[in-house]
């Protein structure tokens, strides 16, 4: 087998592991994996996860790789936060929740982080497109709360005058009859404390 032939197999995974390969090749000699990734012709991104190099990288194509190489997860965090222009700055590492335990992986095309939430929390996400291919990513109202829950040091309005949240963005795009009937499903008293100190913080930047 050649690596063209190989490649030609693949090529419709963005992103592909060892079971992949082997599923298409049993008894694939793994030394091959070495041999092209010291060619150039890929890349690993972690333990058992590889893409071809000359793939184009973009948003979509990172957030799609956040999904594959550490599931299940869903784009969320400051990654979302920045992507619905709900924080000002941007954000150099691709951000998730996942039901796994916390991680984190630097790549040699980004770091990819990922906060543990419970199974009863992994939801509020959507399926966005990318090519012909999509990836998981958190709905505006779940990516404010998956944020909240995950910052338990947010305790009053002052706190969020430091974050610079945009409030007429975050107005805009959410719907806050979705936000209370997410925050009724978690129950948490503690996450329904920090939403009324934002929805003060809204009613006082708009």
């Amino acid at each position: 087998m050649t690596y063209l032939e190989f490649k030609d197999a693949l090529q419709k995974f963005p992103v592909f592991s060892v079971r992949e390969v082997e599923k298409h090749y049993p008894g694939f000699d793994s030394r091959r994996l070495v041999e092209w990734q010291q060619k150039g012709y890929i890349q690993k991104l972690r333990n058992r996860y590889y893409r071809f190099t000359d793939q184009e990288i973009n948003e979509g194509y990172l957030f799609y790789c956040a999904n594959e190489i550490y599931s299940p997860s869903y784009v969320s965090l400051e990654s979302a936060l920045s992507l619905y222009g709900f924080i000002p700055e941007g954000v150099f590492q691709i951000t998730s929740c996942t039901t796994l335990k916390t991680n984190a992986f630097e790549t040699p095309i980004g770091h990819f982080s990922y906060r543990s939430v419970k199974s009863d929390l992994f939801f509020g996400y959507h399926l966005q497109q990318w090519n012909d291919h999509h990836y998981a990513i958190a709905g505006p109202e779940k990516t404010i709360l998956d944020y909240l829950y995950l910052h338990n040091e947010i305790e009053n309005f002052e706190d969020f005058e430091s974050l610079r949240w945009n409030a007429a963005e975050i107005v805009n795009r959410i719907s806050m009859e979705k936000l209370d009937a997410y925050v009724n499903h978690i129950g948490s008293k503690a996450l329904k404390s920090r939403v009324n100190h934002l929805k003060n913080y809204l009613n006082a930047n708009t």
